[in-house]
Parts: structure tokens; sequence; C-alpha cells
């Protein structure tokens, strides 16, 4: 009982504290970002959220387990006369700690590094000629839990990186629609373990595969609701000289919904299909991964935690 006081008091005056320093640097960001120069608007969104489930003598059971999350989106977008250029960086980095007798009980939760650049010159109202360069990977390897002595994944394995030129639609400051009918899609796996085996499409023993297809890109931010912000981005790219009809999908959502001034709860999700990847699957159903197959990815991210916006 008096280690749940004293849990309860800490977590009451590091809110406190955290909220004053969050209170301070915010209205700093806000002031800096009141003014537009030389056609530039920059700003962004900062959040760290926290899991806990703990269990005693709980005859369903359980398994106890702490979680922390962070996530930041940051843009800075140059518009004046007929040019824009927009510039987007995310990032994400969780992790899980379970219970006392659990093997293997610290996990990853997330890893996300995406960068995107994409140069426009206008063509007529709401049309623009556009470039666009984007650049994917994760900070560090990925296993198959609860083995975390086979590397899945790790930095630049897989990377990815794409150079498109087409047409951009900006019908309204919220929806963008990029359509890119000339585009090159270049695939890194560092790590020679996997690039041997052909991991996430390149040739067995080789660390680079290229494409050349067709791209689509629609991003959609918006406020849905009083304190609900929804920003979400679709991918799509078909391989012109492999399986066109296969295309790889990449869809993103993040909701993030205002408790109180500092307070949110955010809810992030990401929908990845790619059909020269191939993922470990349970193929006689008891719960042990022992093949590999293609299948949708899906992951999802809730939480409840600090935040700040830019």
């Amino acid at each position: 009982m008096k280690k749940i006081i004293i849990i309860i008091l800490v977590t009451i005056f590091a809110g406190q504290f955290l909220s004053a320093q969050v209170s301070e640097k915010e209205d700093a960001l806000k002031k800096v970002n009141t003014d537009t120069i030389n056609g530039w608007k920059k700003g962004g969104m900062f959040a760290l959220t926290f899991g806990q489930s703990s269990f005693t003598n709980w005859a369903a059971g359980g398994i106890n387990n702490i979680s922390v999350n962070g996530i930041a989106n940051l843009f800075a977008n140059y518009k004046k006369d007929n040019l824009t250029w927009d510039n987007n960086l995310d990032l994400g980095y969780g992790m899980q700690k379970l219970g006392k007798g659990v093997d293997k009980s610290t996990q990853k939760t997330d890893d996300k590094l995406d960068f995107s650049s994409k140069l426009g010159i206008k063509a007529a109202e709401k049309l623009y000629y556009a470039a666009l360069m984007n650049f994917r990977t994760q900070f560090t390897n990925g296993y198959n839990y609860p083995d975390d002595s086979t590397v899945i994944s790790g930095l630049m394995a897989p990377g990815y990186l794409l150079f498109a030129a087409g047409i951009d639609y900006k019908p309204n400051k919220n929806l963008s629609v990029f359509i890119a009918p000339l585009t090159s899609k270049t695939t890194f796996v560092s790590n020679q373990t996997l690039a041997d085996a052909g991991a996430y499409g390149v040739e067995p023993g080789k660390n680079i595969r290229n494409e050349f297809g067709g791209y689509l890109k629609a991003v959609y931010t918006k406020d849905i609701m009083k304190n609900v912000n929804l920003n979400t981005k679709l991918g799509l790219f078909s391989n012109y000289l492999h399986n066109p009809q296969n295309i790889d999908v990449n869809w993103e959502v993040l909701l993030g919904m205002k408790i109180n001034k500092y307070l949110t709860a955010t809810l992030n999700t990401q929908l990845l299909y790619d059909d020269d990847i191939l993922v470990p699957v349970d193929t006689n159903g008891d719960g042990i991964n022992n093949g590999t197959g293609k299948r949708v990815q899906f992951k999802e991210i809730l939480g409840i935690g600090f935040s700040v916006k830019f």
C-alpha cells in the first residue's frame, strides 16, 4: 500500500513539473511560429505516451508490463509565388518491459524514420508539376520475439529510397494527391545475412534492388472535431517491370485526441503490403512461427501521455 501511495505522489509531482516545463517551451515555440518568414511555415508535434498493466493473484492470468512510446512529426513548408517545397519528418520509437519470469522481457514495439521532400511548380489552379523524394528505414535491430537472437531487420535493412515525378493536386489546405507515372524505388538491405537470404525482395547475396514504376501518395490532415486531429497518408507503388498488378501499399493513420492542454491520447496505425516481402507465419496453428509467406502487415499503437504541438 505504501508503494502505491508513493507511486501516485511521484506521478502527480512529475506531471506538475513536466506541465510547467512544457508550458514554457510551448509558449516560446508559439511565438516563433507566429511569423511566416520569407514564405516558410514550420511546426510539428511531439508526444510521449505510456502504458501499464499489473496483475496480482489474478486467476485468469496475465503478464505485468510497462511500455513507453515516443512519436514526432516535424514539417517545414515553403510557398512563394508559383513555387512550393514541402518537407516532412516522421519519427517513432517504443519499448515494452514484461514482468518477471518472462524470457526476453524487453521488446521493441515501434521503430520508424520517414523523411519526404516534395518540390512543386504551379501548372494551373490547384495543380503543380512536382518531384518527390522519400526515404524510410528504422533505427535499431528487430527480432521475431520471443526469439531475440535472430535479427530480422535493422538500420538500412530494409531502407527505401524513392524518387518520383508527376502532378500534385491540392484542392485545399487539408488534402494533397500526388500522382507520379515516373518513379524509381531502391530497396537497401545492409545486413549481409538478410541479404544472403534474399530478404525484402533483393536477390540472394545482393544488397540493393532497383524498381521502376508508378506511384501515388495522398496526404490528408484535418481537425475532424474539437481537440481531435486526423493525419493519414496513403502510398501506392506499382512496379512496371515485374508483376505490375501487385501493388505495394503503405497506409498510416495518426489520430491525436487532446484531453487537456498537456495530456493527449494517440492512436497510430500502419498497414503494409509488399508482394516481395515474406514475413514469418504460423503454418500449423500452434502459436509458433515456422514458415514464411506473403501477408498484410498491420501495426497499432494506443497510448496516453504528454504532447506538444507547435
